[in-house]
């Protein structure tokens, strides 16, 4: 018999993803352990919640995790499928009225202390060492949403200024969006690691340490950050029931497109 006790940091951290959404809010989800988190969140902690892709799909209700959001699953359990234009005048509208009600996730390369995510390169625009896909519609969301960053927890990725700013946080603390135009009501909320979840200082805008896993402890955060972080205020996170890690391996990601299932002791 399966022992759903044992979790890997990556299943807790699609579940901490899950419980950054809230009954009534409109989600914009895209590829990845965003999914995951997405999926729980629909069935378990906010069943009132609204999933959006931006291949036009509004009102998506998952069975079992798509691989992108142009996947049938996602197409066969939502409520409209628009044009990917439709999607955005929606988005559009949502940003005008409402800093509350949208929530979205996006992921990157290397983050500052202050949110802003680099997913374009490393090192020299003009001459990188490596190259990334880009923004997509990662600026103008990190513009004008709330969003909640999903990030491999490792000193080469959290640093103390990044390569290139493809979407926009706090920008250098507070007053920061609001020196470049961008609206000051609208920002990171929080990122999602493998070893815990960090926020925001209301006042300084700079990341702190909000939670840690009972498999990861702050000292652990701050060898992995490469800069100095804040953790007395951090607390540790309960577990994930037993039932919610029986769900996300049978039916949620049960061909382990995202998590894979350690076979004997999980990685922690």
């Amino acid at each position: 018999m399966a022992d759903y006790t044992n979790y890997t940091n990556k299943e807790m951290q699609a579940i901490t993803l899950a419980k950054c959404i809230h009954d009534g809010q409109i989600a914009i989800v895209g590829t990845g352990l965003p999914l995951i988190g997405a999926s729980v969140a629909k069935r378990l902690f906010a069943p009132k919640c609204n999933l959006i892709v931006e291949s036009g799909l509004m009102d998506c209700s998952p069975i079992e995790v798509p691989r992108s959001v142009g996947d049938l699953r996602f197409m066969a359990h939502c409520g409209v499928q628009w044009p990917n234009v439709r999607f955005i005048g929606f988005e559009a509208n949502e940003w005008l009225h409402d800093n509350e009600r949208l929530i979205a996730f996006i992921g990157g390369a290397q983050i500052d202390p202050y949110g802003n995510v680099n997913s374009t390169c490393i090192g020299d625009y003009h001459n990188p060492k490596t190259r990334f896909t880009g923004s997509g519609g990662a600026n103008g969301i990190a513009t004008f949403s709330n969003t909640i960053i999903m990030i491999q927890h490792e000193k080469r990725r959290f640093m103390q200024k990044i390569d290139y700013v493809t979407s926009p946080g706090w920008i250098d603390g507070p007053g920061g969006r609001e020196r470049l135009g961008l609206p000051g009501n609208r920002g990171p909320q929080a990122v999602v690691t493998d070893l815990g979840i960090l926020k925001f200082d209301e006042e300084t805008k700079r990341m702190y340490l909000a939670g840690y896993y009972e498999t990861t402890t702050p000292e652990q955060v701050q060898e992995n950050t490469g800069f100095e972080i804040d953790v007395s205020r951090a607390e540790k996170l309960d577990p994930p029931d037993p039932e919610v890690i029986r769900m996300i391996r049978e039916e949620i990601d049960p061909g382990q497109a995202f998590i894979k299932v350690p076979t004997e002791e999980p990685a922690k």
